[in-house]
């Protein structure tokens, strides 16, 4: 009786082994699966945002493409925000994420972020052209729009004073800008710009000295070394080919000073 419970004690280890060195080579399944589920943001003009006919494009797409046909796979897009990507990606949902994503030490206790970061930005404020804010200071008591889980809310609101009313996604913060529900919208920088480069946004401006720039990062599952090298490796192609400064270019984005500091250093 003692070697037959030690036989099967044995045998479950073993498959329990088994299984978790299954689950822990994520790249060899995409190669198997013969495709890559990637979660892009699809309000984020220019980095991700939809076409005329509903096509996934921008900065963010086009890197996912890459990477896909560098593993031989096609690319899949699954449509996240701010407050979902990191539940999917930990759900299965999707296998990566390039979607905008501050590397930040909170993120990483429950996903693995690659390096080196692909980007970097600042937060900033869209304020309305006729609002008369010319510093931060002049925040305190104000309602300002923001986006759920934005690491920058708690900072703004703490710092400055700002009541922050948060919402899910973009177009929900938007909607109650143009409705005066906020004074301002709380956002990325990088965001803001290609928002106020718009006729829609002409009357909106970024007075405001853009604060705190975080570099952002590709997330996956914790646990997978194969898959992060191969990334870690990607990121550095993109960096040495200078392809990520041809997107900028393509999509019309403000030349990044972090992008063309790292093409310089694996140039």
């Amino acid at each position: 009786m003692i070697r037959r419970t030690l036989a099967v004690l044995g045998l479950a280890a073993s498959l329990a082994l088994t299984a978790t060195a299954a689950r822990a080579d994520e790249l060899a399944d995409i190669k198997a699966k013969g495709v890559i589920v990637i979660g892009i943001k699809a309000d984020y003009p220019p980095f991700g945002f939809l076409s005329p006919s509903g096509d996934n494009i921008g900065i963010e797409p086009d890197l996912g493409r890459d990477l896909a046909q560098r593993l031989g796979v096609k690319a899949q897009f699954v449509v996240v925000v701010g407050s979902n990507r990191i539940q999917f990606l930990n759900q299965g949902k999707i296998d990566i994420i390039i979607a905008t994503m501050s590397d930040t030490p909170e993120r990483e206790k429950i996903i693995d972020i690659v390096h080196p970061d692909y980007y970097a930005s600042g937060f900033n404020l869209m304020l309305a052209k006729t609002v008369n804010v010319t510093s931060w200071a002049q925040l305190k008591g104000q309602p300002i729009c923001g986006i759920q889980s934005s690491y920058y809310n708690k900072e703004v609101a703490e710092k400055y004073g700002a009541e922050i009313v948060a919402f899910t996604g973009t177009a929900e913060a938007l909607a109650a800008l143009r409705q005066g529900r906020c004074n301002g919208f709380l956002y990325d920088d990088t965001a803001i710009e290609g928002k106020i480069s718009t006729p829609e946004w002409a009357g909106y401006g970024m007075p405001l000295a853009s604060q705190d720039d975080k570099p952002w990062g590709v997330g996956i599952k914790q646990g997978e070394p194969g898959f992060d090298a191969f990334l870690s490796k990607t990121i550095i192609d993109w960096d040495k080919t200078g392809l990520i400064i041809a997107l900028e270019k393509k999509y019309g984005a403000k030349p990044s000073v972090f992008a063309a500091a790292a093409h310089k250093q694996y140039q």
